[in-house]
């Protein structure tokens, strides 16, 4: 990803907001809402961030539109480019996800906790229609929410849509009557796209048959809604002795699977759900069933799903994704009693260039407590019952010497009880 035209944020302590913006008419409605709103707040600092994709040869165009757009209502913006390639696969879903995550980055960037997106009462009831023809759940069938948080680092951010309850008719007699200009994009007329065919060819017959059926079908998402909190509130309830932190314990769940197999697929879909991943099919999920049962005790086993790895071990399901990742030094404050790195040696360690990262090699040692011996990695792993899959830690060097491990501790003898200190942290980030 790519990013550039940044403006350079006010200095002053402000409320924070962004504007997700295409140049569509929905997303320039919004602006133009929030942009009025503002006038009125002065507290409040805009963003306008736009996520160009690359899939189509006037999407040049529609970067500059929004720029100029920005610079209309005297707003800050900044862009992500997204590098899509045409390879197999749902090309819609791979662009939703980047879209997303592009977002993601900059609200980071910026410390921005609030994210304004432009979907609308169409987008809703196309939404419910989509998950109905995948044979979605009651999660799916739920659609979008007005609001939802994600987390984007240490960081959570807000996703809100003011418009959801907005017709496109009703957003394109605003945008008329306040002489406001958008962008078509083409993509939208091409019936290849499952959304567009909804949106083109199913919608108004539907609207024929049923005039209320837009508002019908939204409606029908928020009570779905209503039920999915109720079910989680059940999961929560029903998987006080299987849910941990971040894993499940599976003999619990096949003992309920046995006795309500209705409840510990509502627990199992919780916690896709708190991972963040895809609901599975029926066909996926009964195959995972399948597998749970006939599994050795303490064998280990691997699905997987939405782009990431579950892992049964140790009678536990936990997932796992592809991460990269940097060490930072956290700065320890000076009454503290907690032991650190002297903060000197590892700022001219930095500035020399004296710092690495490396994998494992097999033979390293490590002393992460006083008055005990240094041990091999391998030992130490086993001692804090890390699963294999997380026993390739990122390793740091400082003078060539082994300071850390990532998920283990840090060398003992290297720590220091008193002046400037610090204390090296590995921080993952998803890929």
């Amino acid at each position: 990803m790519a990013s550039s035209r940044k403006s350079q944020p006010s200095l002053k302590s402000t409320n924070r907001i962004a504007v997700a913006l295409s140049g569509g008419l929905d997303s320039v409605v919004l602006l133009d809402t929030v942009c009025k709103a503002q006038a009125k707040n002065k507290n409040t600092e805009i963003f306008v961030f736009h996520i160009h994709h690359g899939l189509q040869k006037p999407a040049d165009d529609w970067l500059i539109f929004c720029e100029k757009l920005a610079q209309k209502y005297k707003v800050h913006f900044d862009f992500r480019l997204l590098h899509l390639s045409q390879e197999e696969g749902n090309i819609e879903a791979r662009a939703r996800a980047g879209r997303y995550e592009a977002l993601a980055d900059l609200c980071e960037e910026y410390g921005i906790e609030d994210l304004l997106l432009a979907h609308h009462l169409n987008d809703q009831a196309e939404t419910v229609l989509l998950q109905l023809l995948r044979g979605a759940g009651v999660a799916g069938l739920s659609g979008m929410p007005a609001i939802r948080e994600i987390k984007v680092g240490s960081n959570t951010v807000t996703l809100w849509r003011p418009l959801l309850n907005q017709s496109r008719a009703e957003l394109e007699t605003y945008a008329k009557e306040n002489k406001l200009q958008w962008i078509e994009d083409p993509s939208n007329q091409n019936r290849q796209f499952r959304r567009n065919a909804i949106r083109k060819d199913i919608i108004p017959r539907l609207l024929k048959i049923q005039p209320e059926a837009i508002m019908n079908l939204a409606r029908s998402a928020n009570l779905l809604s209503d039920a999915q909190t109720l079910l989680d509130r059940l999961a929560i309830q029903d998987s006080k002795d299987i849910l941990l932190k971040d894993s499940l314990k599976t003999k619990p769940l096949l003992s309920l699977a046995k006795l309500d197999q209705a409840a510990a697929n509502n627990i199992l879909r919780y916690w896709l759900r708190l991972n963040e991943l895809a609901m599975p099919s029926q066909e996926r999920l009964d195959a995972w069933w399948r597998d749970l049962r006939s599994v050795k005790s303490n064998a280990q086993l691997e699905w997987a799903h939405d782009g990431k790895a579950i892992r049964l071990w140790r009678d536990q399901l936990q997932v796992s994704s592809p991460s990269s990742g940097l060490w930072v030094f956290k700065p320890i404050a000076s009454r503290s009693k907690n032991l650190g790195l002297p903060a000197a040696w590892v700022k001219s360690a930095q500035k020399e260039g004296r710092i690495h990262t490396k994998t494992r090699s097999g033979s390293e040692k490590l002393q992460i407590k006083p008055n005990a011996p240094r041990k091999t990695l391998k030992n130490l792993f086993q001692e804090g019952d890390i699963p294999p899959w997380q026993r390739n830690a990122p390793l740091l060097y400082i003078d060539n010497q082994l300071i850390a491990v990532a998920g283990v501790g840090v060398s003992h003898p290297h720590l220091v009880d008193s002046g400037s200190r610090v204390l090296p942290e590995w921080q993952e980030k998803a890929l």
